[in-house]
């Protein structure tokens, strides 16, 4: 409706409606991407709360008929002009927070010799997941069963993530080594685990997602060998926050992550802890904040960290002989990273000097 509406304005014409602040961004998206911008675009943010007993993040979005080449807009914390927060638009094909920190750090805009995981699904929290008790695992049923050790491993949460915990609260049962592979070995390595499975088969077999159809029973997502590094570097998907977190192995075993968070698989404690600091550092927050909107749903996604260049962010902060060197410790890398790297870097330079070539959507100075 209001996509119609502005393209029925004239060009002295002006629009104000009152909306979700994602339903403003999703119009001038539309415009951004396909038409140009509007000019004198805004969003009044109002607390929906107080005034209507809603609880969403809304806005009085205001917009002209106007069309101009610049695709950005204002953003303001209340009705007065003199409250401005901050601008967010549209700059090399993509949609951006906050324009102005986009612009500062944009050379970290790139692409990454390591790979971000989402982790591991089940969609049985109370059938896969345990508490230990007295020797004996207790499911979300509070069912206190025994299982062989062999395929429970701990578990991290996004609650553990979000609030920068690395020890593990809770196990979870693990069928497999990779999506796809047989579930058949638990019951020849682990029958109590095997049984346990068969008994609470009903709960498994009837687990909605179609993932599951055509796979073998009691099948897992989001598992591989990276799965199972012994270091990790993970963050929590559901936080508003990107707080980057080591995750050491507990008791020599490697520990999981749910599908709500992601993770990178690293060779050993040193690699952690450097990309863990590459992460949290200065450059690298204020890139990753300058392209999510923090009333997303879910406002940290694998598609924004992806974006993240580290090998960039390295050379930004004095350290990219320190990830060079961890990249290239060891033969046989997680991902094949050693072999990535001369390529990222080479892309990382074309990709920089073709963006510089292109038009310019931001006003000129």
């Amino acid at each position: 409706m209001l996509i119609h509406l502005i393209e029925a304005l004239p060009e002295s014409g002006a629009i104000a409606m009152l909306c979700k602040t994602m339903t403003a961004r999703k119009v001038l998206r539309h415009f951004w991407k396909t038409e140009g911008g509007l000019e004198s675009s805004k969003l009044f943010r109002i607390d929906a709360k107080a005034n209507f007993d809603v609880a969403v993040d809304a806005c009085l979005f205001f917009a002209t008929g106007k069309r101009t080449e610049y695709r950005m807009a204002t953003i303001y914390s209340s009705l007065n002009l003199a409250s401005k927060v901050t601008e967010f638009g549209w700059i090399d094909g993509n949609l951006v927070s906050d324009v102005e920190a986009y612009i500062k750090f944009r050379e970290l805009d790139g692409g990454s010799p390591y790979t971000w995981r989402s982790g591991i699904k089940h969609d049985a929290s109370n059938v896969m997941e345990f508490s230990r008790w007295n020797g004996r695992f207790v499911n979300g049923l509070d069912e206190a069963v025994e299982l062989e050790e062999e395929f429970v491993y701990p578990l991290l949460k996004s609650s553990d993530l979000g609030n920068r915990r690395a020890i593990p609260r809770k196990v979870v049962l693990v069928t497999q080594r990779h999506t796809g592979d047989d579930t058949s070995p638990v019951r020849d390595v682990a029958p109590n685990t095997w049984k346990y499975l068969e008994d609470h088969s009903k709960r498994l077999d009837s687990r909605k997602s179609s993932i599951y159809q055509n796979r073998p029973r009691f099948s897992m997502f989001g598992i591989g060998e990276y799965s199972f590094a012994l270091w990790k570097v993970a963050i929590s998907g559901l936080y508003k926050s990107f707080a980057f977190v080591v995750v050491p192995p507990e008791n020599g075993r490697p520990v999981m992550v749910d599908d709500t968070c992601y993770s990178i698989s690293c060779k050993d404690e040193k690699e952690a802890r450097l990309l863990c600091d590459l992460l949290n550092s200065k450059p690298a927050q204020s890139f990753l904040w300058s392209l999510v909107f923090e009333d997303s749903k879910r406002p940290i996604t694998v598609d924004v960290l992806r974006r993240l260049s580290l090998v960039n962010v390295a050379k930004m902060v004095g350290r990219l002989d320190e990830l060079t060197e961890c990249m290239l410790s060891e033969s046989d890398s997680l991902d094949g990273r050693e072999e990535q790297l001369s390529l990222v870097i080479e892309e990382e330079t074309t990709y920089q000097t073709r963006r510089r070539r292109s038009p310019s959507l931001l006003p000129k100075n």
